[in-house]
């Protein structure tokens, strides 16, 4: 395995945040973060500002699923060529900047229209705007993924992880006193604006070289081979042979280097992050009940949380490039559950302000270092001949469940009390735990090549 620290000539750990890659990441994950909120959370407010129904605001707030169901259409972005933008700018660029396009337009036009006059049309600009921004999370995410070898993904999630959380912050708070000063519509103008991070960005960093590995070569000839037994011509040729190449093969090729450890491995993806999820839902609720300020809240949960997130994902990236990522996806299973319990402590301690700093500190530093290390392993499970398909497929598994579950959280809350919720929140962190442990020996994720990036080493 390289050491990216060794191949610099440099015993400093935070070397590898100075590499051009990790800090292009860090404004890509500002252009991926930057639009979440402002089709989501940001959006509600300002409706909820001029008097829209609660009952609308709840409805439009299903344009944010976009990103959990981008798996639908990431066999486009993986196989598609955009005319005009791919032969200047290759696949991933391309379709970068697309859909950056796509989503500083859609804010530009929420700016534009009125919410009060022409609801229909901003709900239309809203979908369109998420649906561009989910796109653009396709995208980032295979280029993440090709654009470094396996040492250095700790610290591009790391990077990708401060510039989204960054893009939140501006998209909350930043919006919302721009538009307490002007307007709304000139809050809106700004994000637009401020999309041109990401534009910048494409335009200066390196389209991602890729190879094809031996499965994938053998793969593609079979499927030649099946298209010439049908006997298809013209355009159903094409079709059929789209298809399987965009839907088909990433599955399969998957399944062929993983075996029925692959099942495995999908559950442990989809059960990583249920325990984060499910507590999150109800944090906010949790310490209005125990008696903490609206101001405790903002400086602690909010400004401190952000602050030891990002110190949290840091820290990720530089054990992962310096011990690899299996030992660190059992030390964070532990940890991110563990730390729900800090909460459940808090429940029966009260609104003191020393404990919702410790539990915070905790919480978000585990789960800062946790997503730069589970997005590191993400990584070394793609094909990069089919990264879009495959990580858009894991990163969906990764928050469908959890998100699926919150729904019953104040159910939970109500049955068994503020310290059951967050002890119950903790325990279903333990299959993912079971599995961490059982994959070392199964699919160690420091051993098991990634094929394209890697391919001519193994070969």
């Amino acid at each position: 395995m390289s050491d990216p620290l060794a191949a610099s000539g440099t015993t400093d750990p935070f070397r590898i945040y100075t590499d051009r890659r990790v800090i292009a990441m860090a404004l890509l994950g500002f252009a991926a973060g930057l639009p979440l909120l402002l089709v989501g959370g940001t959006f509600s407010a300002w409706l909820r500002d001029i008097g829209i129904e609660l009952a609308t605001i709840g409805f439009l707030s299903w344009a944010g699923m976009a990103h959990s169901i981008k798996v639908l259409w990431a066999p486009i972005v993986d196989r598609l060529r955009l005319p005009g933008l791919s032969s200047r700018l290759g696949r991933r660029r391309a379709w970068m900047l697309a859909a950056q396009l796509v989503v500083a337009g859609g804010l530009v036009g929420i700016a534009v229209f009125d919410p009060e006059r022409s609801l229909a049309l901003i709900a239309g600009l809203v979908v369109v705007t998420a649906f561009g921004s989910a796109t653009q999370d396709i995208a980032i995410d295979a280029y993440r993924v090709e654009a470094a070898e396996r040492t250095l993904q700790g610290a591009m999630a790391a990077a990708y992880v401060a510039g989204y959380r960054t893009a939140i912050l501006v998209a909350t708070s930043g919006a919302l006193y721009v538009a307490e000063y002007l307007s709304w519509a000139a809050a809106y103008a700004a994000m637009a604006l401020l999309m041109g991070v990401g534009m910048a960005t494409v335009a200066v960093i390196d389209e991602p070289a890729t190879s094809s590995s031996r499965s994938t070569v053998a793969m593609e000839a079979r499927v030649q081979s099946y298209l010439a037994a049908t006997q298809l011509a013209g355009w159903r040729r094409d079709a059929v042979a789209w298809l399987i190449g965009a839907v088909v093969c990433p599955l399969a090729d998957f399944f062929q280097r993983y075996g029925l450890v692959a099942i495995a491995i999908l559950i442990f993806v989809a059960t990583f992050r249920i325990s984060d999820i499910f507590m999150g839902v109800m944090a906010n609720p949790f310490y209005l009940d125990v008696g903490f300020s609206k101001s405790q809240i903002a400086t602690v949960a909010s400004a401190v949380g952000l602050v030891m997130t990002l110190i949290g994902a840091a820290v990720g990236g530089l054990l992962v490039a310096r011990y690899g990522i299996a030992r660190l996806l059992i030390a964070t299973a532990i940890m991110v559950p563990v730390t729900n319990l800090l909460f459940a402590w808090i429940a029966t301690l009260g609104p003191e302000l020393y404990g919702l700093i410790i539990a915070i500190v905790a919480d978000n530093t585990t789960g800062g270092a946790a997503t730069a290390v589970f997005m590191a392993y993400l990584a070394s499970l793609t094909n990069t001949q089919y990264t879009a398909m495959q990580y858009a497929l894991f990163s969906s598994l990764m928050s469908l469940p959890g998100q699926f579950l919150g729904g019953f959280t104040g159910v939970v809350a109500e049955a068994l009390g503020w310290s059951g919720f967050f002890i119950s929140s903790a325990i279903l962190g333990l299959p993912a735990l079971v599995l961490a442990v059982a994959l070392l020996r199964l699919a160690h994720p420091d051993r098991v090549s990634r094929p394209g990036i890697e391919a001519e080493a193994r070969d």
